[in-house]
């Protein structure tokens, strides 16, 4: 797989560009193809999901453009945020030339307030007389989409003679179902619209849905790939590029996560099934006492085998191996064989001062495997969210 510069706007027939003024922002791409997202399984979904998945449905998973504001959720908006994202997919259509159906619409802020449509107007304004397909483009309307964000997310990648990229924002309020907060990609790639969907479903379930910052999932999360179709692709080179773009997103959010100062991967092997890994990943990562040990660089491994034992999959104390390592280091073994390995501690919280850690927990049970993204929890963390709409 082989990194390229240029974020969305290296695949052909992409253009970008963002505006900002503040706390709000507003992001637009203009992209023309076979569509497909994926959404937030919260049951207070906002109105721009609501208005999106329509559109998908009414224009047979086809977009035109996309969309998307950060200062303000529009969620918990009942029948005025509706019209609020039906507006702002209208602002992008009339610009492009097309209906409004053919657009897709993200949001993200707080929660329980409406749009300011003169704010956001003036933004679109400005963003729209930018639409281009220069790298800078890419970086404008991820920087347009950032709230608690501290960094840019994008990349971009060629293989086999395709591109596939995104960018995504995301940094709190993330243990997502089917999205992660929002997240657009884009591919030169001709992929059928039945294998596109069947695609960002696996890549999303493997990487977006196996992220966890603070274990809140979001009215807003969404996920949008759009396929402009501008070169022959294999369905199989597609799907490996798609699910390492996500996987790499995925991460790019787990290491900037609220407060974070460094980046977990938690690695489950030999479960009974995928399921069960993947169940015990997520509860490890979850797990504020987890958390809160990797802040402190604190080797107290019995959390997380406390918490694989109690994430309801099939755990056999007398079975489980354990390390940790810094990312690219030795392991350092902390259990083997359901047997306490003597004298590491020291060698172990040395790992943990790392940027980027690898937990890995056998099971010794079975072939399943599964991976989970997450980072520490720091006093940041509740500074960031303790005073958020204040």
């Amino acid at each position: 797989m082989k990194r390229i510069d240029g974020g969305i706007c290296a695949v052909e027939g992409v253009r970008a560009a963002g505006a900002r003024r503040g706390k709000y922002g507003v992001a637009l791409i203009a992209a023309s193809g076979p569509a497909a997202g994926v959404f937030t399984k919260n049951r207070i979904r906002a109105a721009p999901l609501e208005v999106t998945s329509d559109s998908l449905l009414a224009s047979g998973g086809h977009l035109e453009g996309v969309i998307a504001n950060s200062g303000c959720a529009n969620a918990y908006t009942g029948p005025r945020g509706v019209e609020d994202a039906r507006w702002m997919a209208g602002l992008l259509a009339g610009d492009l030339g097309v209906g409004a159906d053919r657009i897709g619409v993200a949001s993200t802020g707080v929660i329980g307030r409406y749009l300011d449509r003169d704010i956001l107007a003036g933004l679109f304004n400005e963003a729209r007389e930018r639409l281009r397909s220069e790298p800078e483009a890419s970086e404008e309307a991820a920087k347009a989409i950032m709230t608690t964000d501290t960094r840019v997310k994008e990349i971009a990648v060629e293989h086999a003679g395709f591109r596939v990229a995104g960018i995504t924002k995301g940094a709190g309020m993330i243990e997502p179902n089917m999205a992660t907060m929002l997240a657009f990609l884009y591919t030169d790639a001709r992929v059928s619209p039945e294998a596109l969907r069947e695609a960002l479903l696996d890549a999303a379930d493997e990487s977006f849905n196996m992220l966890i910052v603070d274990g809140d999932t979001s009215t807003n999360d969404i996920v949008l790939l759009t396929a402009t179709g501008k070169v022959e692709a294999d369905v199989g080179d597609f799907r490996e590029a798609l699910s390492y773009v996500c996987v790499e997103l995925a991460k790019m959010m787990a290491r900037d996560g609220e407060g974070a100062t460094k980046l977990a991967e938690m690695v489950v092997t030999g479960a009974l099934g995928g399921e069960d890994a993947r169940l015990v990943a997520k509860t490890v990562m979850r797990s504020s006492l987890v958390k809160t040990a990797l802040f402190g660089c604190d080797p107290n491994w019995g959390r997380i085998v406390a918490a694989a034992g109690r994430s309801g999959a099939e755990v056999d104390p007398e079975k489980i191996t354990l390390s940790i390592s810094a990312a690219g280091g030795d392991e350092v073994f902390l259990v083997r064989d359901g047997k306490i390995v003597d004298g590491v501690l020291a060698e172990a919280e040395e790992a943990m001062r790392a940027e980027e850690l690898l937990i890995t927990l056998d099971l010794g049970l079975g072939g399943g495997r599964g991976r989970a993204f997450g980072c520490d929890l720091s006093y940041d963390y509740v500074k960031i969210n303790a005073d958020y709409t204040t």
